[in-house]
């Protein structure tokens, strides 16, 4: 059945793509953008999207794992905190918009291949309405918008594991035509693991596709110990050769090119991002940086754009800024990251400031709140999303594990220093995005004693009461020997005013969250280039 499948893709699907249902709009984005929110909602909207208007795209979506994942924040010395966040749910169960989507792929968007739905119909016989088969369904859905947005010579990476990997391929067979598929790239790497019986699993895969006038730069790497063996040989000018005897003539042969290395290959040794490397900014499924490195310099010129629809730390955009300032008499690169947590939004926000200094107002951020009635639809949609966003606003950390029903008085913190050996307290902060009462800052303070938190802060959508504003201003002032000067202990702050002034929280210095290492040029130190 699957040959029947793809005997058809080059006779209907083709054809499909290019009728008068797809236009290609060019466009150049003069900005680079993140977005918050479904990434399928933006992929869809013509405006931000049109067609064939990205460059490259790399994707590393929750894998099927069925499990929970959670983000290991660091103190601000480095040790790992005992707070976890849930960042997402990497789930995948089969219900109402795993169901919408198949539909929508079967009878609405128009320029669904034909093939995918030929497969998607074998998959739900042979899987059923499994957590696997929603995987894919809602994998499908979004892959059929990033064919389209993607050019001409535009490139994919999907990034997967080996547990669907398999079913991966057929879907991007499906959508790409298997003669659009370029590599198996094999991410292979060390970590420890626990023994089971199996051989231990250590490679990610990697599944490269591109369109009919794909764009590849090819990359090289330094020449291994082999080359002594191969190239035994060594000149008074210090250029190493062999000897060679075709058709029986022994002649000599030089090692061509010996500062340019060897083509990189689709097996890819790259380190896995351990518990204490500085790169690691405590997000599950951070990738190292040197991996997305290379998928851009090999598919993607200065000048062009680069999106990461499931961006989550930022590791893609930070690729893009490394590359822009390792040349900086070359075009830049322009990125575009989408996300459906703010805790990762802020977090790529950060990362941008700490490690490049690059400032808000250098990029566009779509889908947060901007406005106080935004802020209130935010609210009503998901008030953990909402906690997320205010706590983001004054670059706090959320306290612990969010439980959908639990509440323990505090919702995040700030870092600060305190005292003449210079070491770190906390200020502990509660976010409100309902109705507020003088109460709640009363158990404010009691949960500042319990904790020993030398200063609190309390976040709240609706107006505090003159009440609450009394209550708080009873908890007196804190004194910073640091910046020698008062605080106020009890900080009220409204979503109005932080939206109009971000500086109104009066915070002495201190850690906010976890930062990227700052950027430093290496450009001469770099052991893998391209020619």
């Amino acid at each position: 059945m699957l040959g029947t499948i793809f005997k058809q893709f080059n006779n209907q699907t083709i054809k499909q793509y290019n009728n008068t249902t797809i236009h290609s709009i060019k466009i150049m984005i003069s900005t680079n953008r993140l977005y918050f929110g479904d990434n399928l909602d933006f992929l869809r909207n013509w405006d931000y999207f049109p067609s064939e208007s990205v460059d490259l795209i790399y994707l590393d979506p929750p894998f099927n794992s069925s499990q929970s994942y959670n983000v290991l924040f660091k103190d601000i010395e480095g040790a790992p905190a005992t707070a976890q966040i849930k960042a997402f749910e990497d789930t995948w169960r089969w219900d109402e918009k795993s169901a919408k989507a198949l539909y929508e792929i079967n009878s609405v968007v128009e320029y669904t291949p034909q093939p995918l739905v030929a497969l998607l119909d074998m998959l739900e016989g042979f899987l059923g309405h499994s957590p696997m088969f929603a995987y894919l369904t809602q994998m499908s859905v979004r892959l059929v918008e990033l064919y389209r947005i993607l050019k001409k010579s535009g490139s994919l990476f999907l990034h997967c594991d080996p547990t669907a990997s398999h079913y991966l391929k057929l879907v991007l067979d499906a959508i790409f035509g298997p003669k659009l598929f370029r590599n198996e790239i094999i991410w292979s790497y060390r970590r420890w693991t626990a023994k089971s019986k199996r051989f231990q699993r250590m490679h990610d895969v990697i599944l490269f596709y591109a369109k009919e006038k794909p764009l590849f730069n090819t990359l090289y790497e330094p020449y291994g110990d082999w080359i002594k063996k191969d190239y035994s040989y060594v000149d008074e000018d210090g250029r190493r050769w062999r000897w060679h005897s075709p058709h029986g003539v022994r002649q000599k042969v030089y090692l061509k090119d010996p500062d340019r290395g060897v083509p990189i290959n689709d097996v890819w040794i790259i380190p896995f991002i351990g518990s204490t490397s500085k790169e690691r900014m405590g997000y599950p499924t951070q990738k190292p940086l040197a991996l997305l490195k290379r998928i851009i310099q090999a598919s993607s010129n200065p000048g062009q754009i680069i999106l990461d629809p499931f961006c989550g730390c930022g590791t893609t955009i930070d690729a893009v800024e490394t590359l822009n300032q390792e040349n900086p008499d070359k075009p830049l690169r322009k990125w575009i990251g989408i996300d459906i947590t703010h805790l990762a939004i802020d977090l790529i926000k950060y990362r941008l400031a700490t490690r490049f200094e690059i400032e808000k107002d250098h990029y566009d951020v779509i889908g947060e709140p901007t406005t106080i009635t935004e802020a209130y639809a935010l609210a009503k949609e998901d008030r953990y999303q909402f906690q997320y966003w205010a706590l983001g606003l004054i670059s706090a950390r959320p306290w612990g594990e969010k439980k959908k029903g639990a509440d323990r008085g505090i919702d995040g913190y700030r870092s600060f220093i305190h005292g003449t050996r210079r070491t770190y307290t906390k200020c502990i902060i509660q976010v409100k995005s309902g109705k507020v009462n003088p109460a709640m800052i009363r158990d404010l303070k009691g949960t500042m004693e319990r904790e020993n938190a030398e200063m609190s802060a309390f976040i709240t959508l609706e107006k505090p009461t003159p009440a609450m504003t009394a209550e708080s201003a009873s908890a007196g002032f804190y004194h910073s020997e640091v910046m020698n000067r008062d605080y106020p202990r009890m900080q009220i702050l409204t979503i109005r005013q932080l939206l109009k002034d971000q500086d109104c929280f009066k915070i002495p210095p201190g850690g906010g969250l976890m930062g990227a290492p700052k950027f430093i040029s290496k450009t001469n130190s770099q052991k893998e280039f391209f020619k």
